[in-house]
């Protein structure tokens, strides 16, 4: 943040969406929870305009369903939404590493790489849900970055961020989450790294099964729609207060910076 302390809005836009993406991601924001601009907006202690912009931006991200008349509701993906994205990034990754065969990949961006899939793998065999789910992110991203194209970065962003979306409530709610995490970066990193398309494909094929079964198993249980209020998140006992609790990592002055809350 410059020294001033001034905060452009639509820098102030982006780290208020950040925010409230970590709180969905996080579980604190539920799958069908509805709340206004205003209980956002006075939950960080900001002006009305940025908080709407940045939920018209979630909107358009498919992480929030605008109503005119109710506000902003959390986006309540089903398990043939789930499975349809994992389908798609499996086709947007087979062309990532189809880009890097062809340019070969090496050096200092490896590195980044191959630390962010180190925690992931830890985070996913100690169950770290949440840590793991912003290395996995950043993971995702810098493998994608490596192809020199943005929008296939971005694109594949999009759909593991909407697949987490779908996913942690109901790993939150699993007794063993361990068991069903991928622990696989480290593994796919070396097949890239390597050069070892073949390898490669076979990861991520039994990866990309790995999430259909669990997905499969989620509906063969009734599970297309998991109930808020028995979810297994840090305040689920709580009582309702009619207000989305934000209060978490709630943003003021202090809590701006360039770096925002994206993982």
């Amino acid at each position: 943040m410059p020294a001033s302390g001034a905060v452009t809005r639509s820098t102030l836009r982006q780290q208020i969406a950040d925010a409230l993406r970590d709180e969905v991601l996080a579980g604190r924001l539920q799958p069908g929870e509805v709340f206004t601009v205003k209980q956002i907006a006075e939950g960080y202690g900001v002006s009305a305009t940025p908080v709407r912009e940045a939920l018209v931006e979630m909107s358009a991200q498919g992480l929030l369903d605008s109503d005119q008349h109710k506000g902003f509701r959390v986006h309540q993906f089903s398990v043939d939404d789930y499975c349809a994205m994992v389908e798609a990034r499996s086709l947007i990754v087979d062309g990532i590493f189809r880009r890097l065969a062809l340019r070969g990949v090496a050096g200092e961006p490896l590195l980044s790489v191959r630390r962010r899939a180190e925690e992931a793998g830890q985070a996913a065999r100690t169950g770290s849900l949440e840590i793991l789910i912003g290395y996995d992110l950043r993971f995702w991203r810098e493998l994608g970055a490596l192809t020199g194209n943005r929008y296939i970065s971005d694109f594949l962003h999009r759909l593991r961020v909407q697949c987490w979306v779908f996913a942690v409530p109901y790993l939150r709610g699993c007794a063993e989450p361990a068991h069903w995490l991928w622990q696989g970066h480290e593994e796919l990193l070396d097949a890239v790294t390597s050069g070892d398309g073949e390898r490669a494909h076979a990861v991520i094929e039994a990866y990309n099964a790995h999430a259909v079964r669990w997905a499969e198993q989620l509906r063969d249980s009734g599970g297309d729609a998991p109930d808020s209020a028995e979810s297994e998140g840090p305040d689920s006992g709580a009582p309702d207060s009619g207000v989305p609790d934000i209060g978490v990592s709630g943003i003021d002055a202090s809590d701006l910076d360039a770096g925002g809350a994206g993982r």
